[in-house]
């Protein structure tokens, strides 16, 4: 639900209803980096729903479906559907990232059936939130030829945005988050100031500030040495690619964390 009397207008105004917000997507929108001591994920759309509740001094609904390794296709015949049937207000929707690793990426496909998804979407009650993940390339292995895909994508996304007119967060151009600092181990997934950063983002695409006692700053790391190149080598990309080899994927068997609506409390 938008209130649309201004460019930069809230997702809700005071007199609106309650926010009733869903998330889906892969890895990136589970919130794998960001773990908790209890072994789950927490991630940005946990922290968005947080800082929404903080934002407006009211409670919000908050589902998240998204989960980690899922290609553009199955987010939206696996959880675009369901995410409707919970009658959000507001749907933010990140995908193609793991496509994008992959060779032969067709990006015009991808475009077509997100438009197609953020169509369906604006069928809705709800308002769409279409999402670039952040630009991890600078460490990955031939960083270079995926960064070619995501500058391509992300610039079509942000067209596609500004036609549908609906509101657009874009991660990609980020320079802040593309350091060292703002990735987990695997260099592929945002650790936790990461998460607080993209959040941060989300939350001035939706036209609210975010908590004063987020950390969204890191100190800045120095390159990896050979012998860290080395243990990342063996302990990410092997198994990476060890996977793909075999069809198999990090989210075989897994649920969404939240599908369905909980309630997220203001903390003030």
């Amino acid at each position: 639900m938008t209130d649309e009397s201004d460019g930069n207008a809230s997702v809700v105004g005071p007199t609106q209803a309650a926010i009733r917000y869903v998330a889906i997507g892969d890895s990136f929108t589970e919130g794998v980096g960001d773990e908790q001591p209890d072994g789950s994920v927490r991630g940005w759309a946990d922290l968005v729903a947080q800082g929404l509740a903080d934002a407006t001094g009211r409670p919000i609904q908050y589902a998240n479906l998204a989960i980690r390794g899922r290609l553009l296709g199955p987010i939206i015949d696996e959880q675009l559907e369901p995410a409707l049937e919970l009658a959000p207000t507001l749907v933010s929707f990140n995908g193609g990232g793991n496509d994008m690793l992959r060779p032969g990426t067709d990006l015009p496909w991808i475009l077509e059936r997100t438009e197609d998804a953020l169509r369906r979407i604006l069928e809705t009650d709800a308002a769409p939130l279409l999402l670039a993940g952040a630009n991890p390339t600078a460490g990955l292995p031939s960083g270079g030829r995926v960064k070619a895909k995501g500058d391509e994508l992300t610039r079509e996304a942000g067209a596609l945005a500004e036609r549908l007119a609906i509101r657009f967060c874009d991660n990609w151009n980020d320079p802040v988050l593309a350091r060292r600092e703002y990735w987990s181990t695997d260099r592929l997934h945002l650790a936790a100031v990461g998460h607080h950063r993209v959040a941060g983002n989300v939350l001035a695409a939706l036209g609210y500030a975010a908590p004063a006692d987020w950390v969204i700053d890191a100190d800045p790391l120095p390159a990896p040495t050979g012998r860290e190149q080395l243990r990342y080598t063996r302990e990410h990309v092997l198994p990476w690619i060890g996977r793909r080899l075999t069809g198999r994927s990090s989210g075989d068997g897994r649920r969404p964390k939240h599908p369905e609506w909980h309630w997220v409390q203001p903390r003030r």
